[in-house]
């Protein structure tokens, strides 16, 4: 084998499981990334399964983003006898425990201790790197790597991986992209392009099409919202924990505190005859509801309009007529009082796949009633209830779906929010690759199915 090289272990056949490693020499390399593959790409079990690659000689793991699709398979490296660092930004560094033990309870056990000594496990191996700045990993005679993260947009802390390699008298930079956030996240700093990659290994989500503006997807949503408000319907938005949940929030606010300055300017019956002031936005997931707090607690690495928010008194994670719903005794509650009345509301619930979690009690509840709707804002994995359900919006007739083994019938209306997309479109990712000072000699092409890599 000639070094450096690359072998993949997950991310190659679709859009998730993301795992490279980087081999640097016979007993040294570096692992990028170690995600779960999910929804039809999945096997059973996935969550427990054994690694399947030996950990031996790798000098750490470097954490490009927390999503699952990207950490999911940690339990397994740790399994496998991994105790070296996990290095990633310091947004993820806060973020990656909670992740991790979400998943952990419910994919593997929720057994306090066992949980307790995972997490411990984790906290202890885990390295915050800041942005920018160069961190030597492998440091020996005639081998040298270090590697610097780069803000990448996706979601908080996401980061691309440059990494510099030094080999007696050959030098050579890999830069890993993970997931490039597109430019609509309004919370987030935009990406800057690396100067240079001999070698890029760049995703391919949507390599194979383009994203309908983002410029209307908050008059898009308050339209929808407004809808609700004429119908006395609740607007459910099944989103998933982290980065989406906190995106809408975002958005949602700046709606809200919109319509509050055209009441006080004296044109509230006029403008705001639906009673926006009184409209509760209801969270309904505890982890969203922890990611969202560290979210307000990090508002030093949002966006300069973003923090500009903050300077004005406003809050964008934690506005006034936000009510989070903690305890499932609680959730039944609201589930039931809006079942039953005619207050209109927005939920925001996990999963964002509607294949388990909050948001299928509410479906059951409500998918019967037209009154109701469903909003869509991020992709529905094939054979999901989500994209059956999503199906549904240019179906004729009354379709069902199965939730929990029993057909409901969908008389609720369904929308779908373009605009959402946490990743570049393929005019994204050439501009990524165009604005390099130098273009890459190779690029290898991950997490997308075949038709997007084309």
């Amino acid at each position: 084998m000639q070094y450096p090289s690359l072998s993949h272990h997950g991310g190659t056949r679709g859009v998730t499981g993301s795992c490279h490693q980087l081999h640097l020499a016979p007993s040294s390399s570096l692992l990028v990334d170690c995600g779960l593959e999910q929804g039809a790409e999945a096997a059973p079990g996935a969550e427990s399964a054994a690694l399947g690659f030996d950990v031996q000689g790798i000098q750490a793991l470097v954490v490009t983003h927390v999503h699952l699709d990207h950490v999911g398979r940690i339990p397994a490296l740790l399994a496998a006898g991994y105790r070296g660092p996990i290095l990633c930004s310091e947004p993820s560094a806060r973020l990656l425990p909670l992740v991790l033990e979400d998943a952990f309870r419910l994919g593997i056990s929720r057994k306090p201790a066992l949980v307790a000594r995972y997490l411990d496990l984790v906290r202890s191996l885990v390295v915050p790197l800041p942005f920018e700045r160069w961190h030597m990993l492998l440091e020996r005679p005639g081998l040298t790597c270090r590697i610097r993260l780069q803000r990448a947009g996706h979601l908080l802390g996401s980061a691309y991986v440059e990494c510099d390699i030094q080999r007696e008298h050959a030098n050579s930079r890999y830069v890993f992209s993970g997931d490039l956030g597109a430019c609509s996240n309004p919370m987030l700093r935009p990406v800057q392009p690396p100067e240079r990659a001999d070698v890029l290994v760049l995703e391919s989500t949507y390599g194979d099409r383009l994203h309908p503006p983002a410029g209307d997807r908050r008059q898009r949503l308050e339209a929808a919202i407004d809808r609700a408000l004429a119908d006395q319907g609740t607007v459910l938005i099944p989103a998933f924990s982290l980065g989406r949940t906190q995106e809408l929030l975002y958005e949602l606010e700046d709606i809200l505190h919109r319509k509050a300055l055209l009441g006080s300017a004296g044109h509230g019956s006029e403008e705001d005859p639906l009673n926006w002031s009184q409209l509760p936005i209801i969270l309904d997931s505890p982890l969203a509801q922890r990611i969202t707090g560290v979210y307000r607690e990090l508002h030093e690495y949002w966006s300069a309009e973003a923090r500009a928010r903050l300077v004005e008194g406003r809050d964008p994670l934690g506005f006034s007529q936000l009510i989070s719903v903690d305890s499932h005794a609680r959730h039944q509650q609201v589930v039931n009082y809006l079942k039953s009345t005619g207050r209109p509301a927005i939920v925001i619930a996990g999963n964002g796949m509607c294949s388990g979690g909050r948001i299928v009690n509410y479906l059951k509840a409500m998918l019967g009633d037209a009154r109701h709707e469903v909003m869509f804002v991020g992709y529905q994995g094939k054979g999901t209830p989500g994209a059956v359900i999503q199906a549904s919006e240019a179906a004729q007739g009354v379709e069902q779906v199965d939730l929990d083994g029993q057909m409901y019938e969908v008389r609720a209306k369904v929308r779908t929010l373009p605009g959402y997309s946490g990743h570049k479109d393929q005019a994204g990712l050439l501009g990524f690759v165009d604005g390099m000072q130098r273009a890459p000699e190779k690029i290898v092409l991950v997490h997308g199915e075949r038709r997007s890599k084309i």
